[in-house]
């Protein structure tokens, strides 16, 4: 199956026409026909089949036949807060696999010591899609806007809460504390850490110190383990 994105379809649409860059790339670059079935998902677990009825390079139009729910395939909710890295590709890379690991929410914070202090989240946004796309899966995770640590941790968390740092302090095991079909959100540091000053704001708001291993992680390799800790936990 290859996947299409529009967030605007509804349950409601019969008809739709793509923009006119993605029919230039559907009709001249896949050389998709009238009477050809396409497959299209607006991020929200519903997947939209129909049939090309205008196979245009300027407007390809299709007619909906078919609106299908597709259910989340991991049964918890994960919520990752990230120090965005000073290499963007870094951050692109962690979000394009964590798409297909599956996860729920990013929020990309502010803290003291971070290098990146300024993010265009429509070029990340491109990334999730396409992510999204490649690993057949009809939700898009939901990413926010930077925002700072303490901006953050002043928001209602619910569910399991933890800060993974490398301080030498008192943490427990990540894997250890996960629980099943829970609501997690994890807060993962830049590049030189989360400062002593950040880590006990965390923990005076319910977080709980984890470490996610022996080895000294970048902060993009961190926040995978953490994903992937998640998705195998629950599997």
């Amino acid at each position: 199956m290859q996947l299409f994105y529009n967030p605007t379809l509804t349950t409601e649409t019969n008809e739709f026409c793509f923009d006119k860059t993605e029919s230039k790339h559907i009709i001249r670059v896949l050389r998709k026909k009238e009477g050809d079935v396409l497959h299209i998902t607006n991020g929200k677990g519903i997947l939209f089949s129909g049939i090309i009825s205008s196979a245009l390079a300027s407007h390809c139009v299709v007619k909906i036949d078919l609106v299908e729910p597709k259910t989340k395939p991991w049964n918890y909710y994960l919520h990752l807060a990230i120090a965005p890295t000073k290499n963007i590709d870094r951050l692109e890379w962690f979000l394009e696999k964590a798409t297909e690991i599956g996860i729920d929410e990013i929020t990309p914070i502010l803290c003291a010591r971070s290098e990146r202090k300024v993010l265009k989240n429509d070029r990340l946004e491109k990334v999730l899609e396409s992510a999204m796309k490649q690993s057949l899966k009809f939700q898009i995770p939901k990413l926010n806007e930077l925002q700072t640590l303490k901006s953050f941790l002043k928001t209602k968390h619910e569910g399991q809460l933890f800060v993974a740092h490398c301080n030498e302090t008192d943490r427990k095991s990540f894997k250890n504390e996960l629980l099943k079909n829970q609501k997690v959100t994890i807060l993962i540091g830049p590049e030189g850490d989360f400062s002593p000053e950040e880590i006990k704001l965390a923990i005076q708001q319910k977080f709980i110190p984890v470490t996610l291993g022996e080895s000294r992680l970048r902060t993009e390799t961190a926040a995978l383990v953490a994903t992937q800790s998640v998705a195998f936990f629950n599997e």
